[in-house]
C-alpha cells in the first residue's frame, strides 16, 4: 500500500500571534481601565482650576453652616450651605423612601410573582427607568405637586410642625424640598429595583432548597438567607441610586423652588440643589467669579459623589467578608 506523503507545514507567523492574543488582549483592558481613572482625574483638575478664583475669594466659608446665607450674584456674594443643604436633603428623602419598596419590588419579582406576570412587569420597571427627567419634572408641575405633595405636606405641617424639619406651611404650588425629594424617589426606585432583582436570581437555587428542606418558612428563607447572600449587591443598587439623586438636574429644578438662601432645613420650604443652581444660573453668569462659584459648586458635587462611592466600596467590601465565597453575589 502507497503511503501518503508527509506535507510539511510551515509556521504562520499570524497563526502563532493570534495563539497568543491574550497578552494583546490584557493590554486593551489594561489601557482602558487607564483610560477610565486618566478622564476621572482630568475631570476633577479641570473643575479645580477653573474654581481656584472662587476658593481664593470665599475659602472654606463658602460651604460652612450660617443661621444666615447670600447668594447674590450681583454683588459677587455667595454662600453654599442651603444649596449644600437642599441637596443633601433631597437625596437623603428619596433614598429613605426607595430602599425598602425597591427591595420589596425585587423580591416580589424574582420569588413570588407568577409567570405570566413577570414580564410584563420587568418591562415597566425598565420602562420607567428610561422616562426622561423633564417628563417626570413636568408631570411633577401639573398633576404630582397639587394631588399629592401640596395635601401630604399641609398634614405634615399640622401634625409635625413643631418639628423643624417639618416647619410650614408648604407653598400652595406644592413646589418644595419634599416635592423634589418625593419625585427623586420615583425616578431612583427603577434602578435601585433592577440592580436587587438581578443580584436576587443571581443567588443559586440551592441555597433557597437547602433553607426550606431544613424547615424554613418562604419569608424566612427570603430574610434568613438570599437577602444576607445578597447584601453586598443590595448595597450596591442603593449606592447606584443615591448617586443618581444626588446629581439629578432637570426634574429637580423643576419642583424644588430654586431658593438659593432658605436656610430652615423644613422640607415644605422651597429650596436648591447644586445641579439645579448650575443649570439655572451658568448661561446666565456675566461675571468671571459667578462663573468660578458655580464650577466650585460642580467640583463640591464631584468630591461628594467620589467621596460617597469610596464610602460605598468600602462598605461592601466589609458585608462581603462577612459572607462565605460560595454566597457572595
Amino acid at each position: 500500500m502507497q503511503k501518503e506523503p508527509f506535507i510539511k507545514i510551515k509556521p504562520n507567523p499570524a497563526g502563532k500571534l493570534l495563539r497568543h492574543g491574550d497578552i494583546p488582549w490584557k493590554m486593551i483592558l489594561a489601557a482602558v481601565a487607564l483610560l477610565v481613572l486618566v478622564v476621572m482625574l482630568a475631570i476633577g483638575w479641570s473643575v479645580w482650576e477653573a474654581s481656584a478664583e472662587s476658593r481664593t475669594e470665599f475659602g472654606f466659608e463658602f460651604v460652612t453652616p450660617k443661621a444666615q446665607s447670600s447668594w447674590d450674584p450681583i454683588n459677587d456674594h455667595f454662600e453654599a450651605w442651603p444649596i449644600l443643604m437642599g441637596t443633601l436633603a433631597t437625596a437623603l428623602v428619596a433614598i429613605v423612601l426607595a430602599t425598602p419598596v425597591s427591595i420589596f419590588i425585587a423580591i416580589f419579582l424574582s420569588e413570588l410573582c407568577p409567570g405570566w406576570l413577570r414580564t410584563p412587569l420587568n418591562f415597566m420597571i425598565e420602562m420607567l427607568a428610561a422616562v426622561p427627567s423633564v417628563v417626570y419634572g413636568l408631570w411633577g408641575i401639573f398633576i404630582f405637586l397639587p394631588a399629592v405633595v401640596k395635601p401630604l405636606g399641609d398634614f405634615l405641617g399640622s401634625s409635625l410642625g413643631f418639628v423643624p424639619l417639618f416647619g410650614g406651611p408648604i407653598p400652595a404650588s406644592g413646589i418644595s424640598r419634599l416635592g423634589a425629594g418625593l419625585i427623586l424617589t420615583i425616578m431612583i426606585i427603577p434602578t435601585i429595583t433592577a440592580v436587587t432583582r438581578d443580584v436576587f436570581q443571581a443567588i443559586p437555587p440551592a441555597q433557597r432548597e437547602a433553607a426550606l428542606a431544613l424547615g424554613a418558612t418562604y419569608w424566612e428563607m427570603i430574610y434568613q438567607v438570599l437577602i444576607p447572600y445578597g447584601l453586598s449587591g443590595i448595597l450596591g443598587a442603593v449606592i447606584l441610586g443615591l448617586g443618581r439623586a444626588l446629581g439629578e438636574t432637570m426634574a429637580v429644578t423643576m419642583v424644588i423652588g430654586n431658593n438659593t438662601i432658605e436656610s430652615s432645613g423644613s422640607l415644605l420650604k422651597p429650596g436648591a440643589t447644586m445641579a439645579s443652581v448650575i443649570a439655572n444660573e451658568f448661561a446666565e453668569a456675566v461675571t468671571r467669579l459667578h462663573t468660578s462659584v458655580l464650577i466650585e459648586l460642580g467640583l463640591v458635587l464631584f468630591v461628594m459623589t467620589l467621596l460617597l462611592n469610596l464610602a460605598a466600596r468600602f462598605l461592601v467590601w466589609q458585608v462581603a467578608r462577612q459572607v462565605p465565597i460560595e454566597g457572595r453575589v
